[in-house]
């Protein structure tokens, strides 16, 4: 049994050494729940993308640069983690192509730190406006579903932003390539752990692993059992002569 366990680590190691491979992450604990106030401006109004843990992942194209004096950390992309669970742990994994060498990074940031930074509540401010497009500023496209509920009524969340930072890693003798970086297509997952030890994605690996090792546990005894009947017959032949 020592043996399989061994194996099942081995194999739990190389599982998450393919995870990591294009792949960037930050691990963090659900906030406590604040008060969200029905009074524009809300959180709606910002129009960026929200991840909950029952809408938990995102295929968009992020805007990237070259690092700079102003964005030492390449281009900034918001995002809203809405339905968090106070002191429950969460990972937001950010996943791309090798084909787009790219840095990124990845904060959280509670709601009051965000409106009492003037960097950050002007970065987000930028950001906001950038996603405005005409329809939304002249009224002419209604509000999801979820905007009206939110617009009549307070409520408490947990929620927290999500600050990607996303920064072209590589060089070029192609001079478009240097003066436009193009941006990349990514996968934003949210994934909840599951009584804060094991991310929910991982579950059902684990438990084929576990199987497996289970299976292969029974199969194993049964190829030694059979293979020292078989080396017990021909001391029972010569015991006979």
């Amino acid at each position: 049994m020592s043996i399989i366990l061994s194996h099942l680590t081995l194999i739990l190691f190389w599982l998450i050494s393919i995870v990591h491979a294009n792949t960037e992450k930050t691990i963090f604990l659900g906030p406590p729940a604040v008060n969200i106030p029905s009074a524009h401006p809300t959180l709606d109004d910002l129009h960026v993308d929200v991840l909950t843990p029952t809408n938990s992942a995102i295929r968009t194209h992020l805007n990237a640069q070259f690092p700079n004096v102003t964005w030492p950390h390449g281009k900034a992309t918001w995002l809203i983690l809405d339905d968090l669970v106070q002191g429950q742990r969460y990972e937001v994994r950010v996943c791309w192509a090798a084909t787009q060498p790219t840095a990124f990074k990845i904060n959280t940031y509670d709601l009051e730190t965000v409106f009492e930074t003037p960097e950050l509540i002007s970065e987000l401010s930028g950001y906001s406006w950038s996603r405005q497009s005409p329809e939304i500023e002249d009224g002419s496209r209604s509000k999801p579903a979820k905007s009206i509920q939110a617009a009549s009524s307070e409520r408490q969340a947990s929620v927290l932003f999500l600050q990607i930072l996303t920064a072209a890693d590589y060089y070029t003798m192609d001079k478009a390539l240097m003066k436009h970086v193009p941006p990349v297509y990514v996968d934003i997952i949210l994934d909840p752990f599951v009584l804060n030890v094991l991310p929910r994605s991982l579950l059902p690996t684990v438990g084929y692993i576990v199987v497996v090792s289970i299976m292969s546990w029974f199969v194993a005894r049964s190829i030694g059992t059979w293979i020292r009947v078989i080396a017990a017959e021909p001391s029972s032949e010569k015991k006979m002569q």
